[in-house]
């Protein structure tokens, strides 16, 4: 997955315990290296999202087992609602990916992980007039804060602003995955879930890299590897791990290192140097994600 799994966070005062936070670091570190290994792979970018799954697959069947979660005999609307959720995620890679192959890796992990403020900005337009003046400002800080990137990245070229509107666009697709699994993850565990919803999604993104005639087979095969184990493997199993230890304050504060880590090895590896309005852009959208993660239920 792109940036925070969809796991249900614990009530805030749930006690934790320094492994525990560092999983939580690790675990995020390992999914902000996503962006680093896809602009690595020599096969097209919506390809790497193939990989990604496809080689993940055994050792989910094999986590989903040994954790001894179910695998089948879920009734109709869990089905539904799996193929819902396969179908967004695999259009969430494919725009994730085509976005991280066109603009900065730091920009491409931040609106990645949009989802978040989706998810919060659809609960304001339920809510209405019963809805809480901080989840406003956190919505009006996110699109202070896209404006300033996405300005920035139009001074380097249309393709960067490209990029950033295909993350922000993967950012709208994962908001649709985690609402289409809200009523499904009674019955799902967390492996069980993202191996089903791997399984739908793996033919949706080969046949989409097909259509863009991307080449399929790499010849390199390490960055792929890399991918799939620190994207679907290490960072998943990780914050599976840690997750239910903590508030969801603290899981939004700890999902601000992912854009940070992917701005670093963007800047190491590809020259992106970042100017003060990157910053001060990336800081306000991160302050937004917060804002929604501490107004979780």
């Amino acid at each position: 997955m792109m940036a925070e799994p969809s796991y249900v966070s614990p009530p805030s005062g749930q006690s934790w315990e320094p492994r525990h936070l560092a999983a939580l670091l690790c675990g995020n570190t390992a999914l902000a290296l996503g962006p680093w290994w896809v602009r690595l792979a020599d096969s097209g970018p919506v390809s790497a999202g193939f990989w990604r799954i496809a080689l993940a697959l055994p050792l989910l069947a094999v986590l989903a087992k040994y954790s001894r979660q179910r695998f089948t005999g879920f009734p109709p609307p869990v089905w539904i609602a799996i193929i819902g959720a396969g179908l967004a995620f695999g259009l969430d890679l494919a725009s994730w990916h085509i976005g991280i192959d066109r603009t900065r890796l730091g920009n491409a992990a931040l609106f990645g992980n949009a989802g978040s403020i989706v998810i919060m900005a659809w609960g304001l337009f339920l809510a209405r007039h019963h809805a809480k003046i901080g989840g406003w400002q956190a919505v009006g800080l996110a699109l202070a804060g896209s404006a300033m990137l996405m300005g920035r990245s139009l001074e380097l070229g249309a393709r960067n602003l490209s990029g950033d509107l295909f993350s922000l666009l993967a950012g709208l697709f994962y908001a649709g995955y985690i609402l289409a699994l809200q009523n499904a993850r009674t019955s799902l565990g967390n492996w069980s879930l993202l191996l089903w919803s791997s399984l739908v999604s793996a033919p949706i993104l080969l046949g989409i890299a097909i259509l863009r005639q991307e080449p399929i087979w790499p010849d390199a095969w390490w960055p792929v590897i890399g991918l799939a184990l620190s994207s679907q493997v290490i960072g998943q199993g990780l914050l599976v791990y840690a997750l239910r230890h903590f508030s969801s304050l603290i899981i939004g504060v700890a999902l601000l290192t992912q854009p940070a880590v992917a701005a670093l090895f963007g800047w190491i590896s590809f020259g992106e140097v970042l100017g003060g309005w990157d910053v001060a852009g990336m800081a306000m959208v991160g302050a937004a994600l917060v804002l929604a993660r501490s107004s979780e239920k």
